[in-house]
């Protein structure tokens, strides 16, 4: 990947040296994405994806997807039951359909996955996969990589063309109309920017 114009950054930082990386398959083909995890030196994939299912990108089906990446040397596990974007239980939607995740960070479920996502950060490399390219109003951020960074752990995106954003850059990067105030921030309900139906959950692997 020389052509890249971003040297990788691979050193870890945050407290006690600890960094996720997230990273959008979108529509790429299996290879880009291989490739893009080898370039930034990522050991592990964590699927937080709620259905890790895709009716256009079936190359990132779960099971052809685990296949290829232990076949290019990498590690799988599936997170997405307890981290995913997308929970079972009413509770966790407002009458629009909105994913409230004030009590999704609550639920028993998160918390096991964000503690066995936290014990993976400290032995490997780990990249959360999601579906989108852009994680700006993806859950990766919103979500799981919020509530990471409020814990001291640095979060970083990789960006299709290979680019490595800091979740920094990428909050100074959007749109100013975007960009809550602090007292608009302090306000606003936290939640998923789309209103997303609810999708059933896969069980979860048992690396770490």
């Amino acid at each position: 990947m020389s052509y890249y114009r971003l040297v990788r950054v691979s050193e870890q930082r945050g407290q006690g040296g600890l960094r996720v990386l997230t990273i959008g398959h979108s529509n790429h083909s299996i290879e880009h994405l291989l490739e893009l995890l080898t370039f930034h030196a990522v050991q592990v994939v964590a699927d937080v994806r709620s259905s890790p299912y895709s009716k256009y990108a079936t190359q990132f089906d779960r099971e052809s997807l685990a296949e290829a990446l232990r076949g290019a040397g990498f590690q799988y596990v599936y997170l997405g039951s307890e981290l995913g974007g997308r929970p079972r239980g009413d509770a966790y939607y407002d009458a629009a359909g909105h994913v409230l995740y004030g009590r999704v960070v609550e639920s028993p479920g998160f918390r096991k996955g964000l503690a066995r996502l936290e014990e993976g950060l400290r032995r490997y490399t780990v990249a959360a996969l999601c579906a989108e390219e852009d994680p700006s109003g993806c859950h990766r951020r919103l979500l799981v990589g919020r509530v990471l960074d409020e814990r001291g752990i640095a979060v970083d995106h990789i960006r299709g063309d290979g680019r490595l954003q800091t979740e920094a850059e990428l909050a100074a990067a959007e749109p100013r109309s975007n960009q809550l105030s602090l007292f608009d921030e302090i306000n606003a309900p936290w939640k998923s920017v789309p209103s997303v139906s609810q999708r059933k959950r896969q069980s979860s692997s048992s690396l770490f």
